[in-house]
């Protein structure tokens, strides 16, 4: 937002202040959007300011957003006839459409002179997207490897074992990745078609290489690839990589640790206990390293 109408808006809510204390039946809000409108109109016309129809349009959207009729009816007087604003009769029709429907008669025969035009939500009329919630810490007060030889079909283990020194992975961490995506199945199916012992979705599969996910050797390989990237991208962190997996690096980076999810703070922990170690060796040179770690 331009600073100057910031320090408008925290003028006006400032100001409001005692308005609110006094009348208690007038909701805050409405009485905002009236005062927002009020300085809007004064900005357009250059009423005793300055003549600013941009902060003026800028103005009467959030008294709009509000639910202000005055305020909706002239800022689609302003985009119909390109005053102050460049013309958009998508914009003009959205907003006369709001004002007719909240009783502005002149509103109504305005929207029928633009003809058949779709109504365009502006940017301006849509709620900021809420902040991601920062992620509470993971934390496991007891690491005890499981000793997966004790678990694991032979078959299987036997082939983490031969396949994890290939891409540096630590056969303990393949192992209990393994168990808990798919409990040693390697025909199991997810909801999200993710497939195999890892768990390989079509696009890691794709980015992969792995041409049969079915296949234990080719799914293992797979998720061997993934993990060593994972390790590198966030730099050997377990519990970061762990939730990665079960996530995507993407969610982690957006909020910049382990996400807020029950099923990833479980996934996690369980990761944590069964490998025995929060940090496992990475190759820095596979990829760069999340921007959450960057300094």
């Amino acid at each position: 937002m331009h600073a100057f109408v910031f320090r408008l808006l925290l003028t006006l809510l400032c100001a409001l202040c005692g308005a609110t204390a006094s009348a208690q039946s007038t909701p805050a809000a409405s009485t905002l959007a009236v005062a927002l409108f009020a300085q809007a109109r004064a900005l357009e016309n250059g009423e005793g300011v300055a003549r600013d129809p941009l902060t003026a349009a800028t103005l009467y959207c959030e008294a709009a957003r509000q639910g202000n009729a005055d305020a909706q009816y002239n800022l689609a007087w302003m985009y119909a006839n390109g005053r102050g604003v460049a013309r958009h009769d998508g914009v003009a029709a959205f907003f006369f459409k709001a004002a007719a429907e909240q009783g502005i008669a002149v509103a109504q025969r305005n929207l029928a002179t633009l003809g058949d035009v779709a109504p365009e939500m502006p940017e301006c009329m849509r709620a900021p997207e809420p902040e991601p919630v920062p992620p509470a810490p993971v934390v496991v007060e007891v690491m005890t490897p499981v000793d997966y030889s004790l678990i694991a079909p032979k078959k299987i283990y036997d082939l983490v074992h031969k396949l994890s020194p290939r891409f540096n992975i630590e056969p303990q961490l393949a192992l209990a990745i393994i168990a808990a995506e798919s409990n040693f199945d390697a025909a199991a199916v997810s909801p999200k078609n993710a497939r195999g012992l890892m768990q390989l979705i079509p696009e890691t599969s794709e980015r992969f290489n792995v041409g049969n996910a079915f296949d234990p050797t080719q799914n293992i390989r797979g998720g061997l690839s993934y993990l060593r990237w994972l390790l590198s991208y966030f730099e050997g962190d377990v519990a970061l990589v762990a939730a990665a997996y079960n996530a995507g690096e993407g969610t982690v980076d957006r909020y910049k640790g382990v996400p807020p999810y029950q099923e990833t703070h479980n996934y996690v922990q369980r990761i944590l206990r069964t490998f025995g170690a929060k940090q496992h060796p990475f190759e820095p040179k596979v990829t760069r390293p999340s921007p959450l770690l960057r300094r």
